[in-house]
C-alpha cells in the first residue's frame, strides 16, 4: 500500500471506523459510484454478442445497466485516454499525448472526476490502475497517478509480476508492456494482482459501506502480458481459435497502420495462441469483477451504487494484421460501457447511439446531482439510461499522434451513425472514408470515389465543428 501524510487521518478513519474532521459535516448522501477499468479491453464479451468468449459476471451486470454499443475513447492509447475521460477534456486541451507527462504540468488547477466528489463530501480511494500505470512495469507503485484525486491508494502487487521470467514472448525486441506475450499461471486468482485488486476494493466497500463514496477499481488485464491463471485457459481449446485474416483492405494511407509489418511478422500459431491468452485474460477479469459485485449485493450497497463498467480503448487481435491499440479503425476506437445504478431506469437494455468517453463525467455528476465544472467537452447520458433510444445526434471524435521527435503529426476520426471519416496530418497525409453500415470491417476506402465526393465535404465540415468548438 501507498498512502500519503496529508491523508493519513482518512485512511485511518477508513480502517478503524474512527470519527474525522474530514467527514464531520458530510452532505446529505447521494448515491455512492464504484468505477471499474478494465486495461486494454475490446467488447469480445459475451453480452456485447461474442460467442465464445466466457463473462457470465459482466454478462450479469448488463441485465441492470444500460450498455452503450457505440461508446468511443477519444484516444486510443491509455494515459491520453483516460486523463481525457477523468478531466472530461478532449486531448488537444490535456496535451497528453503519451505515456510519460503528467497532466498536472499542463493543467495544474482541473478538477478531476474525483476531485468532483472529493470536493463534496465523498470519501476518494483507487486500488490500482485509474490514472496510468506503466503495464506491466509500474504494478505495485502509484504510477503517473494524481495525489490530489485521492484521499486514499492502494497499490497492488502480485505474483504476475514474478513470473514475467517464464513466460513466452513471441515479439522479444518489443518492451514487455507492448508485447505478445502470455503465461498459463499455476498460481489461484487470489495471488495475482487482479485478485489482490478485487480484495482491496472489497475491503474498502466493507469498511466505508456507511458513509458517501467514489472508488476507483483499477483493474490490469487483459493489458499484455497475458499472464491468467491456467484454468481460464483451459475454457478456449486452441483448436477452437481462428487468426483473423490477414487483408488489410484497399486504398488505406500509410499512417493508417500501427502494426508493421502485418503481426509483427508472427506466424498464424502464435496469433492463436496470443488471441487465447487475449480471452483467458478477460474471463480471469470477469472473474474478479463478479467478486465485487457479488461485495455489493452482500452489503447491500446496490441499490444506492453507481456502477460504471469501462475499458480505456479497444483493442486489435489481428484484424488486418493489426494487434493492440493506436489505429484509428472501429476495432480500436470503440471499448466497452455499461452504468448501472440509481438514476438508471432503463435496465438490461443497450443503446446503439454513438457516444464518447468525454461523456462519463457530465453523467457522473448529473446522476449525482453534483456541480460539474464549467468547460466539460461532453455531455450527459442520462437521456439514454432512460430511454436508449432517446433522440441523440452527436458524432464521436478519436485522435492519434503517429511519428515521434520534431516528425509527429496527428490523425483525427470522427465517428457517426453511418460514416467514419479520418484524415492523417490535416489530410496532407491521407484521407479515409468508411461505410460502417455496408462496410463495417472498413475494408474499402471510399474517400477519392468521386460518387462521395459530397460526403468527404460534410464529414470535415463536422470533424472541424467538433474539434474547435
Amino acid at each position: 500500500m501507498v498512502f500519503r501524510s496529508s491523508t493519513l487521518a482518512v485512511f485511518f478513519a477508513a480502517v478503524f471506523g474512527a470519527a474525522s474532521p474530514a467527514f464531520a459535516q458530510q452532505p446529505a448522501r447521494g448515491p455512492n459510484v464504484l468505477l471499474i477499468m478494465a486495461d486494454d479491453l475490446n467488447d469480445d464479451m459475451g453480452t456485447f454478442g461474442h460467442p465464445m468468449v466466457k463473462t457470465p459476471n459482466l454478462d450479469r451486470l448488463a441485465k441492470r445497466a444500460v450498455r452503450f454499443d457505440r461508446a468511443y475513447t477519444q484516444f486510443p492509447l491509455c494515459s491520453p485516454s483516460r486523463v481525457s475521460f477523468l478531466t472530461g477534456l478532449r486531448p488537444d486541451t490535456t496535451k497528453i499525448y503519451e505515456l510519460q507527462t503528467d497532466f498536472r504540468t499542463i493543467l495544474p488547477d482541473a478538477q478531476t472526476l474525483p476531485q468532483m466528489f472529493k470536493r463534496n463530501g465523498y470519501l476518494t480511494a483507487r486500488v490500482g490502475k485509474i490514472f496510468h500505470y506503466g503495464n506491466p512495469g509500474d504494478i505495485g507503485t502509484s504510477g503517473l497517478d494524481d495525489p490530489a484525486s485521492w484521499d486514499l491508494v492502494v497499490n497492488p502487487r502480485g505474483i504476475d509480476k514474478d513470473e514475467e521470467t517464464v513466460l513466452t514472448n513471441l515479439t522479444p525486441a518489443r518492451q514487455l508492456g507492448s508485447a505478445l506475450a502470455y503465461y498459463a499461471s499455476p498460481a489461484p486468482d487470489e495471488q495475482h494482482t487482479d485478485g489482490k485488486v478485487a480484495a482491496e476494493t472489497i475491503a474498502l466497500l466493507e469498511k466505508n459501506k456507511d458513509r458517501p463514496f467514489f472508488i476507483g477499481a483499477g483493474f490490469y488485464r487483459p493489458h499484455c502480458p497475458f499472464i491468467a491463471p491456467k484454468k481460464y485457459f483451459d475454457l478456449y481449446p486452441l483448436n477452437h481459435i481462428e487468426a483473423p485474416p490477414a487483408a488489410q483492405g484497399y486504398l488505406q494511407p500509410p499512417a493508417a497502420w500501427f502494426t508493421t509489418p502485418p503481426n509483427w511478422g508472427v506466424g498464424e500459431e502464435g496469433q492463436r495462441k496470443t488471441i487465447q491468452a487475449y480471452y483467458a485474460s478477460i474471463t480471469f477479469l470477469d472473474a474478479n469483477i463478479g467478486r465485487l459485485l457479488d461485495a455489493l449485493d452482500r452489503l447491500k450497497l446496490t441499490d444506492n451504487t453507481i456502477i460504471v463498467f469501462m475499458s480505456d480503448h479497444g483493442y486489435h487481435l489481428g484484424e488486418r494484421g493489426q494487434w493492440m491499440k493506436q489505429t484509428l479503425f472501429e476495432r480500436s476506437a470503440r471499448a466497452p460501457l455499461m452504468i448501472a445504478g440509481p438514476g438508471v431506469s432503463a435496465r438490461g437494455r443497450s443503446t446503439t447511439r454513438i457516444v464518447e468517453f468525454v461523456d462519463i463525467y457530465p453523467t457522473l455528476a448529473d446522476l449525482s446531482g453534483l456541480p460539474a465544472p464549467a468547460g466539460l467537452h461532453g455531455r450527459s447520458l442520462k437521456p439514454l439510461l432512460n430511454n436508449p433510444q432517446a433522440p441523440w445526434d452527436h458524432p464521436a471524435l478519436t485522435q492519434v499522434r503517429r511519428g515521434a521527435g520534431d516528425a509527429t503529426f496527428m490523425g483525427y476520426s470522427v465517428r457517426t451513425d453511418k460514416w467514419r471519416y479520418t484524415e492523417w496530418d490535416d489530410g496532407k497525409r491521407g484521407v479515409e472514408l468508411y461505410d460502417e453500415a455496408a462496410d463495417s470491417g472498413e475494408m474499402r476506402n471510399l474517400a477519392t470515389d468521386p460518387k462521395y465526393k459530397v460526403t468527404v465535404a460534410e464529414m470535415q465540415q463536422l470533424m472541424r465543428r467538433v474539434q474547435y468548438r
